[in-house]
């Protein structure tokens, strides 16, 4: 089960509203949802979590800055679709010019020319499977420095509790709790 809220702050303070992701496709896609909820160039916040596995936050500051991420166990994200909006080449430290063609790199599988393969069926080395994925948090952790929350205290969220600490902090949790 996932929950997908949008924490925009305005003069008035925090105002929250659930979102639906469905047509949501890429970070980019998400950023733009998360910006037209924004009150001029203030801060917005997507936070989505899955039953205890996992939440992300992505921060939003304006038009022209990009979208701030934090995923805080990127290979159980990587196996939801919400979570895989999230795990961009740039959050997951991936150089997005490397080359597509994984099957024509030699040695990708450790092995010398002519060595038996591992005998798997799938490529664990190629972007998208499970061990190209780390486990543990990825992206920035600094995004809600200057709301709160340290570096530090993002990363020791628990995926059970971390939007409603959020919240907590940033004195919303009445807000996100009437949309939860």
């Amino acid at each position: 089960m996932y929950f997908a809220a949008l924490l925009a702050h305005s003069a008035d303070g925090w105002q929250a509203s659930d979102t639906e992701l469905d047509d949501v496709e890429t970070l980019t896609d998400l950023a733009d949802l998360a910006r037209e909820a924004a009150h001029g160039d203030e801060t917005v916040l997507v936070c989505i979590e899955q039953d205890g596995a996992w939440f992300g936050v992505v921060r939003v500051d304006g038009e022209e800055e990009d979208p701030r991420v934090f995923v805080s166990d990127a290979a159980a994200a990587s196996r939801s679709a919400y979570g895989e909006l999230l795990l961009t080449d740039e959050v997951l430290g991936r150089d997005p010019k490397a080359p597509e063609d994984y099957d024509s790199l030699v040695d990708l599988d450790g092995t010398e020319e002519g060595e038996p393969d591992r005998g798997d069926d799938e490529d664990t080395d190629a972007p998208g499977s499970a061990e190209a994925v780390p486990a543990g948090p990825v992206g920035d952790a600094a995004l809600l420095d200057d709301l709160g929350i340290d570096e530090k205290g993002v990363l020791s969220l628990s995926p059970d509790e971390a939007l409603s600490e959020i919240a907590d902090v940033l004195g919303c949790t009445d807000v996100l709790e009437a949309v939860r």
